[in-house]
């Protein structure tokens, strides 16, 4: 399986002999991955490798320490994106799609959620390079299900949440395919036409569930508290509650997408941006709850500096919660002293 190198775990075995563009041997084959083998192939440029073991086994690794679930959260997550695909395309076609699929296939999902309790790892093992409408959906729809947790919501109504973030963006099948595809900007005419996804949600979900709350969100994940939202321009009491996390879900997640071949965003400056948008865009409640129930999953996690340094972090600061204290190799490096330093990426 061909990865890229800041997706190496430790523990990770080579599949072929390394050379680096000069054809000097950098790692044998059957190495087993350490921290000072990633800063070695990190150090001669090399940005892909050949790793023993399929996607299945890393997650087992990854997200369960080896038990049976991984497996069975695989095929559940595959499934709820074989299933949106097609009820997505039902609504391509006719304007609406079969109700029954949403439950049957997002229900096994939400119902191993609360067994996994780190959120970070769940969500960046199943990120797809390649990401969809299908699969981002499916990833705001997971968010909004642990944020609902998180702010005490109970389990009913956790995964009604839930599903209205797996459907938000429904309203897109009903954009042309040139622009819901589009990689790139936008000119002002197509941001207009791509706007319009949020009321043909609306329409869709009412039509599909005849759920008035459902479709809301779908109407309103992209109004703003201080009213520079679409499609209405909504303040902050005028949002539905329901709108406002899933409208957070969509932002992280979109934050966090990494296109292939690229290196994922630094994710401290995600947070920030997350964090600093919680003050008059997006609405407090939902964000303070993903900050602070994010940051302790961090501890423990592989982390890449901006120096090229791989370290761990093994302690949260609380006076600044976007710099903490990492351990690279036998030395302890507080973030929050050395601002000249951060957080490039999580190595997930």
């Amino acid at each position: 399986m061909r990865i890229h190198i800041k997706k190496l775990k430790i523990g990770d075995v080579l599949k072929t002999d390394i050379f680096n563009r000069q054809g000097l041997h950098v790692l044998a084959k059957k190495t087993k991955i350490r921290l000072e083998d990633i800063a070695l192939l990190n150090k001669h440029n090399i940005k892909f490798v050949d790793v023993e073991g399929s996607v299945e086994e890393r997650i087992a690794r990854e997200v369960f320490n080896g038990t049976e679930r991984p497996l069975r959260v695989k095929h559940n997550y595959d499934e709820s994106i074989r299933e949106y695909q097609a009820f997505f395309l039902e609504a391509v076609i006719s304007g609406e799609f079969d109700q029954s699929k949403v439950k049957w296939t997002l229900m096994p999902l939400l119902e191993q959620l609360d067994e996994q309790k780190d959120v970070l790892t769940l969500l960046f093992s199943f990120q797809k390079e390649d990401e969809t409408i299908y699969n981002h959906s499916l990833q705001v729809g997971l968010l909004s299900y642990y944020i609902a947790a998180w702010l005490g919501y109970p389990k009913s109504e956790r995964l009604e949440i839930s599903k209205a973030g797996y459907l938000h963006d429904i309203g897109k099948s009903r954009v042309p395919l040139s622009i819901r595809n589009r990689v790139g900007q936008l000119n002002d005419e197509e941001e207009k036409v791509l706007q319009k996804h949020t009321a043909a949600g609306y329409q869709i979900i009412r039509k599909s569930l005849n759920n008035d709350t459902t479709a809301l969100v779908a109407l309103q994940h992209h109004e703003r508290e201080d009213g520079t939202g679409y499609p209405f321009g909504l303040q902050k009491d005028k949002i539905h509650p329901y709108a406002q996390i899933v409208a957070v879900a969509n932002e992280f997640i979109s934050k966090t997408f990494t296109p292939a071949e690229q290196p994922r965003r630094n994710f401290s400056i995600v947070l920030q941006e997350i964090y600093e948008l919680g003050f008059g865009k997006l609405n407090e409640k939902p964000v303070q709850a993903l900050i602070h129930n994010l940051l302790p999953n961090m501890i423990g996690k592989k982390v890449q500096l901006s120096n090229g340094h791989i370290g761990e972090i093994v302690l949260n600061n609380p006076m600044d919660f976007f710099r903490p204290l990492v351990k690279v190799k036998e030395v302890f490096i507080d973030l929050s002293k050395e601002r000249n330093l951060n957080i490039r990426e999580i190595i997930v």
